[in-house]
C-alpha cells in the first residue's frame, strides 16, 4: 500500500478499511480513480475476484500476469463505478434506481430489507465504506456485461477437446 493511501487512511481514523474489507485488487482499482472527484464503486470482494475472474493476489499481480490483471481491473472499474456518491441511506427500500457507470453500463441498484444493496442482481457484503470522496460498496460478485463475462470465463469445450 502506498504511503499516501496509508496516511489518508490514518487521517480518517479508518485504519482497518483496507485490511478487512478491501482486497489487494480493490486497492489497485481505487488507486485508478482521481482523488479529487466523487465516485461510488461497487467493488468485488476478494472471494468474488477469485471466483468469477480467477484472480489470486499472490499470483495475478506479479510477473507476466500483472499486465493482464491490470487490464481486467480496468474493465471492472468501468462497469462498477458511478461518477457520484451513492450512500445506502440515499436509497428507499425496494425502490430500484438506475445509474450509468463510467463506461456507460446500466447499473440497477436496489436496497433490500437488511439495508444492503443489490446491483444488477449482485448482493453487497459491506456498504458505505468511505475513502476520501469515494464511497465503496463491497459486492459478493462482479458487475460486468455478458461479453466481458464470456471473455474471462474458462472455455470448458476447448479444454475437453484438447485432452
Amino acid at each position: 500500500m502506498s504511503k499516501g493511501v496509508t496516511a489518508s487512511l490514518k487521517r480518517k481514523s479508518n485504519k482497518n478499511f483496507f485490511d478487512k474489507k478491501i482486497s489487494k485488487f480493490g486497492e489497485v482499482v481505487i488507486k485508478m480513480l482521481p482523488e479529487d472527484l466523487a465516485f461510488t464503486l461497487f467493488l468485488p470482494s476478494e472471494k468474488a475476484f477469485d471466483r468469477y475472474l480467477s484472480l489470486n493476489p499472490n499470483e495475478s499481480l506479479v510477473g507476466e500476469k500483472a499486465n493482464d490483471t491490470y487490464a481486467i481491473l480496468t474493465r471492472v472499474l468501468g462497469f462498477s463505478t458511478v461518477p457520484r456518491t451513492i450512500h445506502s441511506a440515499d436509497l428507499q427500500y425496494g425502490k430500484e434506481i438506475v445509474y450509468d457507470s463510467i463506461s456507460g453500463f446500466n447499473l440497477y441498484i436496489l436496497k433490500d430489507l437488511d439495508g444492503m444493496l443489490v446491483v444488477n442482481r449482485v448482493a453487497s457484503e459491506h456498504v458505505d465504506l468511505k475513502l476520501r470522496n469515494i464511497i465503496v460498496h463491497v459486492m459478493n460478485g462482479v458487475i460486468m456485461d455478458s461479453e466481458f463475462e464470456e471473455s474471462v470465463q474458462p472455455n470448458d469445450e476447448e479444454e475437453e477437446e484438447g485432452n
